[in-house]
């Protein structure tokens, strides 16, 4: 009885998630704006949120896309992602105006894109506008690689063939064939009892 139930508990999650599959995949290749080339294949549980108005989304050949990915193109938004293009777990790209990546780039767990910035003053007091961006188009060059838990900000280029270590913020351009890491240290304590 335990094991039918399981069996059964296995054919309607996979049924679920082959659903939201589909669902995604009918996002990317039916939208107005969308061009999608051979063998795209995305994980569990990604999100696709493509707004009616977007310029446009160019996906290449052989893309590569994991589980718990989010992409949001909004209007007036142009995405292009090059052929061989992966994607790890838990990556978002963020899109307002425009972000391009390079052919055979990969991304780590957890790499974030963001082509904006939430608008702010603080006269005559602070106040952070919820609905109001500043933007500028991030370029990532082909033949890169991006460790995990990268974020890159609105107006960066990177190069092509270049790596950027894990845990790196990218808040200015990055020349090709480079290697960016984090400059921090562990300082390690040992009490003595």
């Amino acid at each position: 009885m335990q094991i039918h139930t399981k069996t059964r508990m296995n054919f309607f999650s996979k049924l679920i998630l082959k659903t939201l599959k589909n669902r995604n995949l009918g996002i990317l290749k039916n939208h107005s704006g969308s061009e999608t080339g051979n063998n795209l294949r995305f994980g569990d549980f990604c999100n696709f949120t493509l707004y009616p108005k977007l310029r446009k989304i160019h996906l290449g050949n052989d893309i590569n896309i994991r589980n718990y990915c989010n992409i949001l193109v909004g209007n007036d938004a142009d995405l292009s992602l090059g052929n061989r293009f992966f994607m790890n777990n838990y990556c978002s790209i963020n899109c307002l105006e425009k972000i391009e990546i390079g052919e055979n780039t990969l991304f780590g767990e957890g790499v974030k894109l963001y082509d904006h910035n939430h608008e702010y003053s603080s006269e005559p007091e602070f106040k952070v506008e919820h609905q109001k961006f500043r933007t500028a188009p991030v370029k990532i060059g082909k033949n890169c690689w991006l460790g995990s838990n990268v974020t890159v900000l609105k107006g960066v280029t990177i190069g092509d063939n270049t790596i950027i270590g894990a845990g790196c913020l990218i808040y200015k351009d990055v020349p090709a064939n480079s290697v960016v890491k984090n400059k921090t240290e562990n300082f390690i304590e040992i009490h003595k009892r």
